[in-house]
């Protein structure tokens, strides 16, 4: 591994991307080596979903210890709940949950979570289908309350963070805290700093900050090293794909991380969004490789995304998700491709443009340009920088073959059907 070049290339692509801060680390071959640019190394930078990682290994630890059970009834512990809901299903973002509930009226994580289940339209059956989550987080980290009988917030810091040596720091709930580095909206090379907005009813799908040497210490536990806070069963359950594919975000999913294949090698991690920051974490369970990026500018994604073949090229094949690179046919879009899409309070509209172009809207505002190929993914066009690097696909019910779901991002949303006068 080229360190040299590694530091080289971070401060350039800080430079290109206007991004005024970022730290770097990794954990190879025995050895752990970490670089920052214009951040402390101890800095605490909101990792937005990267949270689900640190929640989903909390309950992970539990259900090693029997408190939990991956495939008994949610309404065991939450009454509220529909019997066939369960932490696996939680876990993997195949529970047909929307993304965020229509309505947040509380701050207590419990009356949240019954009111949004009581209150959601389901996406699909349990187990059918992967659409990420963030109320199904919440969730998990209700049932993290029930079982511990503490707060989320208290159980992460006691069952996780103090056993790997991290400094408990979080941006939203009774945790909060003023050293929190701030995120920047970047635009036209002008980094402006922004605040924190994250409701503490979603604290256990995103309201934690780290370092990159933070991410490094979660990802080895993942990979295998000690401490053993999961059983070795349990964590390879958590590495193991379900059914259901994440189109659009990941080429596998487990249980809290998601799965990216490259040159017959798979690694594990996830990513994350805040206001204002990029955050990245991969891990290899297979020589035990963990590798973290964390950025304070929203352009930190396409920093991520130019950096991973630099580090390949550096010695660090480290893998990531590339939907481009299977689409091979156009074709025309189909009449029912075109409707409304709803997944909780976000609506989705698609409308032809012509005989080969679909535009898609989201919430009424002007979002991508869809370009269609074959097994209804497509291409989109972003309709205000213009980028072409996200994909995402319709899919249809397979009972009566018509276009049900638009799936962006990982989401879905369902089809709006007009009812009958």
């Amino acid at each position: 591994m080229d360190t040299q070049r590694i530091s080289s290339r971070l401060a350039a692509l800080a430079r290109a991307h206007h991004v005024p801060g970022l730290q770097f680390a990794v954990h190879h071959d025995g050895r752990t080596w970490a670089h920052e640019v214009g951040l402390p190394a101890d800095a605490a930078v909101p990792v937005g979903s990267i949270t689900k990682t640190f929640t989903a290994t909390v309950a992970m630890a539990l259900v090693s210890d029997g408190d939990l059970d991956l495939d008994a009834p949610l309404s065991d512990h939450l009454p509220a709940v529909a019997d066939e809901l369960t932490l696996r299903h939680l876990l993997s973002h195949t529970g047909g949950l929307p993304s965020n509930p229509e309505d947040v009226r509380t701050t207590s994580l419990r009356r949240h979570v019954e009111q949004a289940v009581r209150d959601l339209d389901p996406l699909h059956r349990p187990g059918e289908n992967f659409s990420y989550s963030n109320i199904g987080y919440s969730l998990v980290g209700h049932l993290i309350e029930v079982a511990t009988g503490m707060s989320w917030w208290e159980a992460v810091e006691a069952v996780l963070l103090r056993p790997l040596g991290i400094r408990p720091r979080f941006t939203a709930g009774p945790g909060a805290n003023d050293d929190v580095v701030p995120g920047h909206a970047v635009s036209r090379g002008r980094a402006v700093p922004l605040r924190q907005s994250l409701n503490p009813v979603d604290a256990p799908a995103g309201a934690l900050a780290a370092s990159a040497t933070d991410l490094v210490a979660l990802g080895r536990v993942l990979g295998g090293a000690p401490p053993h806070l999961v059983a070795p069963h349990d964590l390879d359950l958590m590495r193991t794909p379900v059914h259901a594919e994440p189109f659009g975000m990941a080429d596998g999913w487990g249980l809290g991380l998601a799965l990216f294949q490259r040159d017959g090698v798979r690694w594990v991690g996830h990513d994350g969004t805040a206001d204002g920051t990029s955050c990245h974490l991969r891990i290899n369970p297979g020589d035990g490789t963990a590798v973290a990026l964390t950025t304070n500018a929203s352009t930190g994604f396409a920093l991520w995304r130019d950096l991973v073949p630099e580090l390949a090229e550096a010695g660090l094949p480290v893998a990531d998700y590339d939907g481009m690179r299977n689409l091979n046919h156009r074709i025309p879009p189909p009449r029912d491709c075109t409707g409304r899409f709803r997944n909780g309070d976000v609506e989705y509209a698609v409308q032809a443009v012509d005989r080969e172009r679909l535009a898609l809207t989201v919430d009424g505002e002007p979002f991508a340009d869809l370009s269609l190929f074959d097994g209804l993914v497509f291409a989109m066009r972003d309709s205000e920088t213009g980028d072409t690097n996200q994909t995402g696909r319709f899919l249809r019910d397979p009972g009566d073959g018509s276009i049900r779901w638009i799936q962006i991002g990982g989401r879905l949303a369902l089809k709006h059907v007009p009812e009958m006068a």
